[in-house]
C-alpha cells in the first residue's frame, strides 16, 4: 500500500485520516502546528518533523487546510515545505476548498517537480467526514485520478473527475452556492413560519415529506430550531467560499445577486460575533432583521 502523508487534521482532516488508518495505510503527519490528535496516534499515525518530512516519507501528500495562503504556505513556503521533499512518482492531493485560479498555479509548480497533483475538495460537512461519505470533486489528468481513487474512496462515496486541475475547485465554489442558498432558503421559511404563530419544528416535518425537502432541511434546520450552532463547517469558512465565487464571476463577468446577498448575511452573523458558528447560524442574521428568534 502507498504510503500517506495528511497535513490538516482538524474537524474535516481528522476523521479522514482517521479512515485510512482504519484502512490499513501507514499515515504520516506534521508536528508543524502542535501535537497530532492522540486518537488517531494510537491508531499508528506518525509524526514527523515539518512538512518537507511528510513528503520526503510519503508516496501521497494530501492536503486539508483552511484557504488559498494556508495551501501556497504548506505546499511551497520555503525550505521546509512539501515541495522541497517532493520527487518524481508522488502525488499530491489538496482537498481543501480554495481559489480554482491559484490551484492551477499550484499544480504546474508541483507538476514542474515531477510530481502529479489532483484538486479534491469534497462536501458533506464534519457529519460526512465522520461517516466517511463525503462528495470529492476532483480535478486532474485521468491516470492521476485513477491512482488517486482507491485513497479517495476510504473517505467518501460520491467522486467524480470533473476536468483538468482547477476543475474540482470551480465544482466546490458551484457547491457552496447551492449549499448557501438553500441554508438561507431554510431559514428565511423558519423564520417566516414562527413569527406566524407556527410550531417551526413541525413545519420543517411537514415540508421534509414535499418538494421542499432537502439534506439542509433534514439537518440545517434542526440546527436551526434546536439552536445547535457548534460546527460543522464555520461562517468564516463559507463566507471565504462565497468570497472565491464572487471573485470568479467578476471575473467572468457573471452575476451572481443571490450569492452576493446571503454573502451580507454571513457578514452580518460574523460582525456579530458568529463567525465561528456554523453555517446554520446565518439564521441570526434573518432573526435580528424580524426581531424574532426561530422557537
Amino acid at each position: 500500500m502507498e504510503r500517506i502523508g495528511f497535513i490538516g487534521l482538524g474537524i474535516m482532516g481528522g476523521p479522514m485520516a482517521g479512515h485510512l488508518l482504519d484502512a490499513g495505510y501507514t499515515v504520516f503527519t506534521t508536528d508543524h502546528r502542535g501535537p497530532a490528535p492522540a486518537e488517531l496516534v494510537a491508531k499508528g499515525l506518525k509524526v514527523v518533523t515539518g512538512n518537507k518530512a511528510v513528503a520526503q516519507t510519503s508516496d501521497i501528500i494530501i492536503t486539508m487546510v483552511p484557504d488559498t495562503p494556508d495551501v501556497a504556505d504548506v505546499l511551497f513556503g520555503g525550505d521546509e515545505s512539501v515541495s522541497a521533499g517532493l520527487a518524481g512518482g508522488k502525488l499530491v492531493i489538496d482537498m481543501s476548498s480554495i481559489s480554482p485560479i491559484e490551484t492551477k498555479a499550484f499544480g504546474e509548480k508541483v507538476e514542474a517537480l515531477g510530481a502529479d497533483y489532483l484538486d479534491a475538495p469534497v462536501s458533506g460537512g464534519e457529519v460526512g467526514a465522520k461517516a466517511a461519505s463525503l462528495s470529492i470533486m476532483c480535478g486532474g489528468k485521468e491516470s492521476v485520478f485513477e491512482r488517486a481513487k482507491p485513497v479517495l474512496e476510504k473517505m467518501g462515496k460520491n467522486i467524480t473527475l470533473v476536468g483538468p486541475v482547477g476543475a474540482g475547485q470551480t465544482a466546490k465554489v458551484a457547491n457552496q452556492i447551492v449549499v448557501a442558498l438553500t441554508i438561507e432558503a431554510v431559514a428565511e421559511a423558519l423564520v417566516f413560519a414562527s413569527k406566524a404563530g407556527a410550531d417551526p419544528a413541525k413545519v420543517r416535518q411537514a415540508l421534509m415529506g414535499g418538494l421542499a425537502t432537502s439534506r439542509i432541511l433534514e439537518v440545517h434546520g434542526e440546527r436551526m430550531i434546536k439552536r445547535t450552532f457548534d460546527p460543522g463547517f464555520r461562517i468564516d469558512l463559507h463566507r471565504k467560499d462565497l468570497n472565491l465565487a464572487l471573485d470568479g464571476a467578476r471575473s467572468l463577468g457573471v452575476a451572481l445577486p443571490n450569492t452576493a446577498s446571503t454573502q451580507q448575511l454571513f457578514n452580518a452573523c460574523a460582525a456579530n460575533g458568529g463567525g465561528r458558528d456554523d453555517h446554520s447560524g446565518l439564521v441570526k442574521a434573518l432573526e435580528l432583521m424580524a426581531g424574532h428568534a426561530v422557537v
